[in-house]
């Protein structure tokens, strides 16, 4: 009969909460013992990690009390890294030594003594425990104070790097960084004081009775074979100070095919916003503005779609469900498509017509003219028309037809500011402008008096991407862009130029991008204002035969401008290489002229047509070309799209005129120019510079 063999007794202490003195070394061999696991069958319960520091730290008592140096003078000892402990003095009291294991006693065997220290473990495992602790405690203590004294007594680079690392960390604040609020996550809202956790609370409270009372969903058990879209928190700070809380799918979950299918959504035009508050200048038109609640919430939904419940908020005793999506909400892939189709039912439903122009535009008719006309964007909408009596019953129509806060008069509209004031309307961004120097550290910088140094030409990278520099460089070329597309034609080269090399920039193209940044310091006091003349629609065109130096390419500019400031605006990189600059300017004025049709044909849909747009240019050749169909050896080449602008001279819709370059404002969108032909270009555009 086979005997098993029996398994070894194992001489672990009982479990504790700090780790304990040296325990006793025993005589016998430990070969061969298995790798202990919490709770495993050779008795031990401390779990690995746990009882690696307690060897380290028992080495590191060791090598701190219990070895005394050779020399009775007191000296310094040594922490792992190198860094010296200040000695004990003999004045102090002497540092508590560790409990020391009994040694067996003569005539008890080792086995005895083994099952000896067993019962005794086991009566005395709370008194161990508590010794343990405060012996641990004290060892604790002793080091870190020892540790400190030489630091500080050393000083130097060590001695700083503690102190930095004990300061408080910037993105781990108790109270998250208000600038960056729409990165917080709902676990950041945790971590708040109370009161403003309560706020923020209440935020999302009022979102989630928002879905409840528009029955965008319905709790259910999640269904075998399909994915589950996630969710999180989006926290915002409005500008008047309240606090919006947005429960948002991650879209990026959805599967196309099966959870979507169309995304496109249109929404008005930068330029179209411009051009109609330019004719409400003119007009001097009344505007009223509406942001509709929780828009996206509106639009119904064709697909199945199933979302799991929002963090913080999961229903008590139902945390397993899922959310069966019945209207779309904000982060879905179709959400946007799905509220615009909402909006231009409603729209026709209430008489207005929807221009083909700009889809964001909406237009109510009488009399074969404009009596209303709405600009939506997403949910903010401004309602604008000479009546004002029309513009309210209109306004509060679609308040009724949709849950809508009366934000009064126009003040705000896609991050611009309007301003009114006799007669004229005035657009800033210097909200935005100061926080995007104040994200760079550009506030105080030294101002200069050209967006670029003047003949500045970048050039591409040819070595490796840094990513961490090339992460900066889009977030300094993506907040310009920002600003040039809303409100500061005056970069619009500068950011162009720039941006060419965004997929892999040098820190020189950081450099000159911060360069923008300097320019704007010194201007950031600025307003486009329209009002100020009287004038209608004129436009120039310009560009810059091959001033691409690696592709040879030339850049394209143009003007539009209507009551005496600038509405539309163009600078980039012309799509083929032209063989002279009189082809150059004729590509030139050619795309210029499809964005005059453009306005031609919008202003036509809003029932105030327009009879000619005056387009100047700075070269003969181009302007004899746009209005002579000859063909000739050197233009025989050009591709027939460019001929366009001579069937549009034909019927009228643009005239074409000839101005000197010194008088051509479109330049400035060419190329970098010295500081005083800048400044004359800058002050045609419209541009108001305040202190």
């Amino acid at each position: 009969m086979r005997h098993r063999a029996a398994l070894p007794r194992s001489r672990s202490r009982p479990p504790s909460k700090s780790p304990t003195p040296a325990p006793r070394r025993s005589q016998r061999s430990t070969k061969g013992k298995a790798p202990a696991r919490p709770g495993n069958i050779y008795g031990e319960q401390r779990h690995p990690t746990d009882i690696e520091v307690d060897t380290r730290q028992i080495k590191r008592w060791e090598s701190l009390v219990e070895s005394e140096p050779s020399s009775p003078e007191p000296g310094p000892s040594r922490l792992p890294g190198g860094f010296e402990t200040l000695a004990i003095s003999p004045q102090q009291p002497p540092a508590p030594l560790p409990p020391q294991s009994p040694v067996p006693e003569e005539g008890v065997s080792e086995e005895e003594s083994d099952d000896s220290d067993d019962e005794s473990d086991e009566e005395d495992s709370s008194g161990d425990t508590a010794t343990s602790d405060g012996s641990q405690a004290e060892v604790e203590g002793l080091l870190q104070t020892n540790y400190l004294h030489s630091l500080a007594k050393e000083g130097g680079v060590a001695y700083l790097n503690h102190l930095l690392a004990m300061a408080v960390p910037p993105n781990d604040s108790e109270v998250p960084d208000t600038s960056r609020v729409r990165e917080w996550s709902f676990k950041d809202i945790l971590r708040m004081p109370f009161a403003q956790k309560k706020l923020w609370m209440d935020a999302c409270k009022q979102e989630l009775d928002s879905l409840h009372a528009r029955h965008i969903y319905d709790l259910v058990d999640p269904p075998k074979g399909r994915r589950i879209i996630w969710n999180r928190w989006v926290f915002d700070v409005k500008s008047d100070g309240r606090k919006r809380a947005r429960l948002v799918a991650k879209g990026f979950t959805q599967v196309e095919g099966i959870d979507y299918s169309d995304i496109f959504s249109p929404v008005v035009r930068y330029e179209t916003v411009r051009l109609m508050l330019a004719i409400a200048a003119l007009q001097n038109w009344h505007m009223s503005s509406v942001d509709v609640k929780t828009a996206f919430l509106y639009g119904k939904l064709d697909e199945e779609l199933y979302m799991e419940q929002p963090e913080g908020f999961k229903r008590l005793g139902q945390e397993r469900k899922v959310m069966r999506l019945k209207r779309a909400i904000y982060g879905l892939k179709q959400a946007a498509l799905q509220w615009w189709r909402a909006l231009d039912k409603s729209m026709a439903a209430m008489g207005f017509r929807r221009t083909k122009s700009d889809a964001g535009i909406f237009v109510l008719e009488a009399n074969h003219r404009p009596k209303v006309i709405v600009l939506v964007y997403v949910d903010d909408a401004i309602f604008m028309g000479a009546d004002e009596r029309a513009v309210s019953q209109s306004k509060a129509l679609f308040m009724k037809a949709w849950e809508c806060r009366d934000m009064g008069k126009t003040e705000e509209f896609l991050g611009m500011r309007i301003l009114r004031s006799k007669g004229t309307i005035a657009l800033e961004q210097r909200d935005y402008l100061k926080k995007v120097l104040g994200r760079f550290n550009m506030t105080n910088a030294k101002s200069v008096p050209t967006p670029l140094p003047s003949g500045y030409l970048p050039l591409a990278s040819i070595g490796p991407v840094d990513e961490q520099l090339r992460t900066r460089y889009q977030q300094v070329i993506g907040s310009l862009l920002y600003l040039m597309l809303g409100t500061r034609p005056d970069i619009a080269y500068a950011v162009t130029r720039m941006s060419q090399f965004a997929a892999n920039p040098t820190q020189d193209h950081l450099n000159k991008a911060l360069y923008i940044c300097r320019y704007l310091a010194g201007t950031q006091n600025y307003q486009l204002v329209y009002g100020q003349k009287s004038e209608g629609f004129h436009a120039f065109a310009d560009s810059d035969w091959g001033s691409d130096p690696s592709t040879r390419r030339s850049t394209t500019g143009h003007l539009v401008f209507l009551a005496g400031a600038v509405t539309s605006w163009l600078s980039r990189a012309q799509k083929t290489v032209a063989l002279s600059s009189t082809e150059a300017e004729y590509m030139s004025l050619s795309d210029t002229t499809r964005q005059l049709v453009w306005i031609h044909s919008l202003m036509g849909e809003l029932r105030m047509p327009i009879t000619y747009i005056p387009l100047c240019g700075d070269n003969q050749g181009a302007i004899f070309n746009a209005t002579n169909a000859v063909t000739e050896k050197r233009t025989k080449h050009m591709d027939i799209r460019f001929h366009y602008i001579r069937e549009v001279v034909e019927q009228g819709k643009v005239r074409l005129y000839f101005v000197k370059t010194d008088d051509n404002p479109a330049d400035m969108l060419t190329k970098n120019l010295a500081r005083d032909k800048f400044l004359n270009c800058r002050g045609q555009l419209g541009i108001a510079f305040h202190g």
